[in-house]
C-alpha cells in the first residue's frame, strides 16, 4: 500500500495532462477566456455607441468592429510573430518572423509561452487583445475621424507600436519584462498604450466643429450600461484567463475582477451623489470601467481586499481627471485617457505597491523598488506609444484625411460614412434629450452644437 500512494504522489502532477504536456483543463480556461475577451470589442462598441449623438451611432460602433477585422488578420500574419516569437539580436526590442502567418503554431504547446496548452490557443487568447486595444482608441476621435483613414492607422499602429510593448513586456526576452516589470493583464500593453496613442490622435484632430459644451446627454444610456456589463462579463476572461491555468491564481484574477470594479462604481457613483445628489447610470458604468482597468495589471498579484482599494481609488482619480479634462480645451471625446490612462497608471503604481508573492510565487512584493520599476514600464509604453502615434497619424493624413469633410460632420457621419443610420424614425434624433441636437441636418446660423460625455 505505501508503494503505491508513493506511485500514486510521483504521477499526480500528470494527472489531466497529455502526451504533449497539454492539460485539458488549462486549455478549456483559456479558450472560453478568449471568448470571453472577444466579446469585449462588441461590448465596446455599445458603450462607445450609447454615448454619442445618435446621428453617429453606427459609424462610432463600426469603429471597433471593423478593427477586429484588421487586428484579426494582421495577427495572424505577423503582429502574432513581432509579439512573442525569439527576436534574436533584437530580441529585447520585438519579436522576429518565426510565427509569421501562424507557421508552426499547432496543437503543441510552446514552453518558453505556455507549457501547458496548446500554442494555437495562447495565440487565440493573446489576439484578443490585439483587437481590443486599437478598438479602445477610438474613443477619443469620435464623430469625427474617417473610418477608412482610421483603419489604415490601426494597420501600422499594430504592427510598429502594439507588437513592440507587447514584446517587451510579456515575451521571455523583452526589456521590461527581464527588469521586473509586472503587468499580469495589459495594465501596460493595453491600456496606457491605447491611451497614449488616443491623447496624441484627440489632439491632432482638434474639437468637433460646433462644440460649445463640454459634454452632452449620451443618446442611449441602455446601450452604454449593456456595453459596461458586456465589458465586466468579458473583463473576468481578460485578467483571469491571463493566468493560463486553471487553478487558484486564476481564482484570484477572477475575484479580483469583480471586486474592484464593483468598489469603483460604487466610489463613482457615491462622489455624484455628494457632488450633485444624484447618482447616473453613465457615472456608474465609467465607474466600473475605471476599475476594470485599474485591477488589469494587478489582477493576479493582489489580495482581494488590495482589489477593493484600487478600484475606489482608481474612481476617484478618473473622475477628477474627467472633470479637468474640458479646462485643458481637449476634445477626448469619451475620455480615453482619463479613463484608460489614468486608471492603468494608478493600477500599475499601486501593483507595484500592494503585489504579493503569497497570490503569485512568481511575482513580486511590494516595494519602492518595484514602484519604481512600474514607473519606467508606464512612461516608456506613454512615450513610446505617443510618439509614434503622433508620426503614423501624420502619415496617414498624407495619404488620406482623418479628419471628415465639414458637411459630413454637421450631418452626421453614420449617413456619410456607412449609408446607414441608428435609428429610421425622423423624430428620434430631434426629440427631446435624445443627444442629437441637428435632427442630422447642418444646423441654421446660433445654433448651439454639443460636446462630449464622460465616458472609458
Amino acid at each position: 500500500m505505501r508503494k503505491l500512494l508513493i506511485a500514486l504522489a510521483v504521477a499526480a502532477p500528470a494527472v489531466g495532462l497529455a502526451a504533449d504536456g497539454t492539460s485539458a483543463g488549462d486549455t478549456a480556461l483559456v479558450l472560453l477566456s478568449a471568448g470571453l475577451v472577444m466579446l469585449m470589442t462588441p461590448g465596446l462598441a455599445f458603450f462607445y455607441g450609447g454615448l454619442v449623438r445618435s446621428k453617429n451611432v453606427v459609424h462610432t460602433m463600426n469603429l471597433s468592429i471593423a478593427v477586429m477585422g484588421v487586428a484579426g488578420v494582421l495577427w495572424a500574419l505577423c503582429t502574432y510573430s513581432l509579439s512573442f516569437a525569439p527576436g534574436g539580436p533584437l530580441d529585447a526590442l520585438v519579436g522576429g518572423l518565426a510565427f509569421a502567418g501562424l507557421r508552426g503554431v499547432g496543437d503543441a504547446p510552446e514552453p518558453t509561452l505556455a507549457a501547458t496548452i496548446p500554442h494555437s490557443a495562447f495565440m487565440l487568447f493573446q489576439c484578443m487583445f490585439a483587437v481590443i486595444t486599437p478598438a479602445l482608441i477610438s474613443g477619443a476621435l469620435v464623430e469625427r475621424v474617417r473610418l477608412r483613414a482610421y483603419l489604415l492607422f490601426v494597420a501600422l499602429w499594430c504592427v510598429v507600436v502594439y507588437a513592440p510593448v507587447a514584446h517587451w513586456v510579456w515575451s521571455p526576452g523583452g526589456w521590461l519584462r527581464n527588469l521586473g516589470v509586472l503587468d499580469f493583464a495589459g495594465g501596460t500593453v493595453v491600456h496606457i498604450n491605447a491611451a497614449a496613442a488616443a491623447l496624441v490622435g484627440a489632439m491632432l484632430l482638434g474639437k468637433r466643429r460646433g462644440l460649445r459644451a463640454p459634454t452632452v446627454l449620451p443618446h442611449n444610456v441602455p446601450f452604454a450600461i449593456l456595453g459596461m456589463g458586456l465589458l465586466w462579463f468579458g473583463w473576468l476572461g481578460f485578467n483571469g484567463g491571463s493566468a493560463l491555468s486553471a487553478g487558484g491564481l486564476a481564482g484570484s484574477a477572477f475575484v479580483n475582477t469583480f471586486l474592484a470594479p464593483a468598489a469603483a462604481a460604487l466610489a463613482w457613483g457615491l462622489i455624484e451623489l455628494a457632488l450633485h445628489d444624484k447618482m447616473s447610470g453613465v457615472g456608474l458604468a465609467s465607474g466600473a470601467v475605471a476599475g476594470m482597468v485599474a485591477i488589469t495589471p494587478a489582477a493576479g498579484f493582489v489580495t482581494p481586499m488590495a482589489s477593493l482599494v484600487i478600484g475606489a481609488l482608481a474612481a476617484g482619480a478618473s473622475f477628477t481627471a474627467v472633470r479637468l479634462r474640458p479646462r485643458l480645451g481637449l476634445d477626448d471625446a469619451l475620455d480615453v485617457f482619463a479613463v484608460h490612462g489614468v486608471a492603468a497608471t494608478l493600477g500599475a503604481l499601486l501593483t507595484g505597491a500592494l503585489a504579493s508573492t503569497r497570490i503569485n510565487p512568481g511575482g513580486a512584493d511590494g516595494s519602492l523598488l518595484l514602484v519604481g520599476k512600474q514607473a519606467v514600464g508606464v512612461l516608456a509604453t506613454m512615450l513610446f506609444s505617443g510618439g509614434v502615434s503622433f508620426v503614423l497619424f501624420k502619415a496617414v493624413n498624407a495619404l488620406t484625411p482623418l479628419r471628415a469633410d465639414e458637411q459630413d460632420e454637421w450631418a452626421g457621419l453614420d449617413e456619410a460614412e456607412t449609408g446607414e443610420r441608428g435609428y429610421i424614425t425622423a423624430d428620434v434624433d430631434s426629440a427631446p434629450g435624445a443627444g442629437s441636437t441637428f435632427g442630422g441636418h447642418r444646423p441654421s446660423a446660433g445654433a448651439t452644437a454639443a460636446g462630449s460625455h464622460t465616458a472609458g
